[in-house]
């Protein structure tokens, strides 16, 4: 089922009046042909293809032998270049298609010159019959030197492909794109707690209470209510009812709510999924690993060769350069995780994954048990301190050697030379691999993580701990030597720039971490002193890679020490998770989260658990059950209590994000490899849409709106390190408190 009448009314009335704002609106061009000589007529002139696979005419259609044994989709090709695009017109892309039933064919509008970006991509699955496709997209840049191509290598055997009526119409209207919303009554789809808060949102034009019922799996009305009109929905724009059926308290599994002839989709009471999404949230680590073997026996339906570890085609991790100029070494930086859907791992996300991991072990003892099933399971060690430890290494690694220039500070990143497409496993990666320059914010992380883990690991690896330690104390004062040195915001060609010119909060975390650590008056002093420390810090975004003051202050507050004036610490957490109460209390949907002018952040899933991660702190702190409350009640957005009525987390929920950003969890693109594994949260609702794919359908969306299930839009859909920590983080939290 589709969003409502009243509901796509209601959205497209906010869209145009968004879009009268300004200038007005380029009138609609004449269309126009883009693709010389589509139809192959006499001759396949002025397409192209790759070297060994010449075009020949065949009834005519166009058709080259693709070599099997290749490895990327454009290893093989056919295409035509010189193709003229304006940035923001609207083109439909079409064409006809045949070859052998489950071939992969990735059709592209992108540049054709170095640095080849992409445009627009899809990837049909071919049928075997000739098959007609169509696409409309809007161009993201002006070009000259624009192409399309059909990309179609990377299979294991010898296959013939034919295409016809290849079109690239200019000026054809936009496409309007509806997201399917399902029933206008909204809940969690994984479940609630029994002895938990219990509320839902409906999706109404009506302004008076409306009756409710819960109905159980046999059809039996078990409660009754009235519903509780909010008003209008600012994230979403929707006139919204609230449910609390809160009284219920009876385990029961397949229920659903009806109101205003609507019915929810199924939910469970009382269920153990959260202890099962804990350790799925954890689980996902293992399949992000570099520089190891995925086994399938561990990962049925996930196995891969260890990537960069230097076997042809990678040039792998074990001893890679600097850029040019930056330094005159090479390091051995293999392991760590893949930070999101590309291959590059960046010491800022890496370093508050990893704090979010060691966290959720520090404060949630139940972690301190669970199973992982990865390689080192039964070593003695608490799995999650060992998923944790491959990160940990590697971030060490990335430390400057004494003896040179920057000795102590660390690398800010490592990743391909140039972009890769997708799909592409790890192993098979061919760009050269580089160290980019140290910056204050990366030494900074290493300090704190390295210090927070040689309390944690020192029960267990004594050595390690002593060697943490010492890192982390000579990247502190490496920091402080180099204090100013960011990371440059033009530095993203091949890799995300994660760059960060504010980073007092940096400081204030590695203090706080060799502080609990250690003890050291020094440490202590540069806590005390810093302006982070009597500083608001629960803003909308509680904290994230480029805001890590708010973790400071949270160990500060949970872990014991003798700080002077802890109190006044712990109270500060407990007001900051008053702030996000509030929030929660005046929202339609019951999120803690409200950025200003309602623009979603990027990454937005992550940022409303780790908000809810505060709530919870205050809950250690004072006991009261209203901080749980508000964590259970917080978690309903992310399982489908929301205005597009998804999951945003794979394989949880009966409708969930699938087909997150991501060069090996790519099903959407090849059918031969899989979707992310279950307990992978989506970046969700992002208001600034800086992907094609996003910028296509999503123009002038509405908060909650700005997403779409589609692995062509990293910048609502990707999966990243960071925020599957924090997922793992509040999924423990609840398993705990069940």
């Amino acid at each position: 089922m589709s969003m409502s009448l009243w509901e796509r009314s209601r959205i497209i009335g906010l869209t145009a009046a968004l879009l009268t704002v300004g200038a007005a609106a380029p009138a609609l061009a004449d269309e126009v042909e883009q693709v010389v000589n589509g139809g192959f007529d006499g001759t396949a002139d002025p397409f192209w293809s790759s070297a060994g696979s010449p075009i020949t005419l065949e009834d005519g259609q166009a058709c080259i032998d693709v070599p099997g044994g290749t490895t990327n989709r454009w290893d093989v090709a056919i295409g035509q270049n010189d193709i003229d695009l304006v940035a923001g017109e609207n083109y439909r892309f079409s064409f006809d298609a045949t070859g052998g039933a489950g071939h992969v064919v990735r059709a592209v509008t992108g540049l054709a010159v170095s640095p080849y970006d992409t445009y627009f991509e899809q990837s049909p699955v071919l049928s075997g019959d000739r098959t007609h496709y169509e696409y409309t997209f809007t161009a993201s840049t002006s070009t000259a030197q624009g192409q399309v191509a059909f990309q179609v290598g990377g299979s294991p055997e010898d296959w013939r492909f034919c295409v016809d009526d290849v079109s690239l119409v200019g000026g054809v209207p936009p496409e309007v794109y509806e997201p399917d919303t399902g029933p206008r009554v909204r809940v969690n789809q994984v479940g609630y707690l029994t002895d938990g808060p219990k509320n839902a949102t409906v999706v109404t034009e009506a302004t008076a209470p409306l009756p409710w019922q819960l109905t159980d799996r046999s059809g039996k009305v078990v409660k009754k209510g009235r519903t509780t009109p909010r008003g209008i929905d600012a994230s979403s724009g929707q006139n919204v009812h609230t449910i609390d059926f809160s009284g219920y308290r009876r385990d029961g599994r397949s229920l659903t709510l009806t109101a205003d002839g609507e019915t929810s989709r199924p939910f469970d009471i009382g269920t153990d999924a959260y202890k099962t999404l804990r350790t799925d949230a954890l689980k996902l680590y293992y399949t992000q690993r570099s520089g190891i073997e995925i086994s399938g026996d561990l990962r049925p339906g996930y196995a891969r060769p260890a990537g960069h570890v230097d076997v042809a085609p990678n040039s792998g991790d074990g001893k890679v350069p600097c850029q040019p100029g930056v330094c005159d070494y090479t390091l051995d930086v293999r392991g760590g995780w893949y930070d999101a859907g590309d291959h590059g791992k960046y010491v800022v996300n890496g370093g508050i994954s990893v704090w979010g991991l060691l966290s959720e072990y520090e404060h949630l003892r139940g972690s301190r048990r669970v199973d992982l099933t990865i390689p080192e399971s039964g070593n003695r060690v608490p799995d999650l301190l060992d998923e944790a430890r491959w990160e940990l290494d590697f971030l060490l690694s990335m430390q400057v050697p004494a003896g040179h220039p920057y000795a102590g500070m660390v690398h800010h990143k490592i990743h391909d030379a140039a972009w890769t497409g997708l799909p592409l496993l790890p192993h098979l990666d061919p760009q050269p691999r580089e160290l980019h320059p140290v910056s204050t914010a990366a030494t900074l992380n290493v300090a704190a993580t390295a210090a927070q883990a040689a309390r944690l690991y020192k029960p267990f690896d004594a050595a390690f701990a002593k060697r943490a330690l010492a890192a982390a104390r000579t990247a502190y004062r490496a920091a402080k030597d180099n204090p100013i040195r960011y990371a440059p915001v033009e530095d993203g060609v091949g890799g995300g720039a994660y760059n960060d010119d504010k980073i007092t909060d940096e400081f204030y975390w590695a203090a706080a971490e060799l502080y609990l650590t250690t003890g050291e008056r020094q440490y202590r002093d540069d806590v005390l002193s810093s302006p982070e420390h009597t500083a608001d810090v629960f803003g909308p975004v509680a904290f994230d890679w480029a805001a890590t003051a708010a973790a400071a202050r949270i160990d500060l507050a949970l872990v014991p020490n003798h700080l002077p004036g802890r109190s006044a610490v712990r109270a500060s957490v407990v007001r900051g998770a008053e702030e996000y109460l509030a929030v929660q209390r005046g929202h339609g949907y019951g999120v803690a989260y409200a950025p200003a002018n309602n623009v979603w952040d990027w990454g937005s899933s992550s940022i409303i658990a780790n908000n809810l991660v505060v709530i919870a702190a205050a809950e250690r702190i004072t006991g009261r059950d209203r901080y749980r409350d508000g964590v259970l009640t917080g978690i309903d957005y992310l399982f489908g209590r929301n205005a597009l009525n998804i999951s945003y987390v794979t394989g949880y929920g009966e409708v969930s994000s699938q087909n997150q950003h991501s060069r090996w969890y790519a099903a959407q693109l090849d059918p031969a490899l899989p979707h992310p594994p279950a307990g992978t949260l989506s970046g969700g609702p992002n208001s600034s849409i800086q992907d094609p794919v996003a910028q296509a359908k999503l123009t002038g969306c509405v908060g909650q709106f700005c997403y779409i299930d589609d692995i062509g839009s990293w910048s609502t859909n990707e999966l990243t390190i960071n925020w599957n920590a924090a997922l793992a983080w509040i999924s423990a939290y609840v398993a705990e408190t069940a």
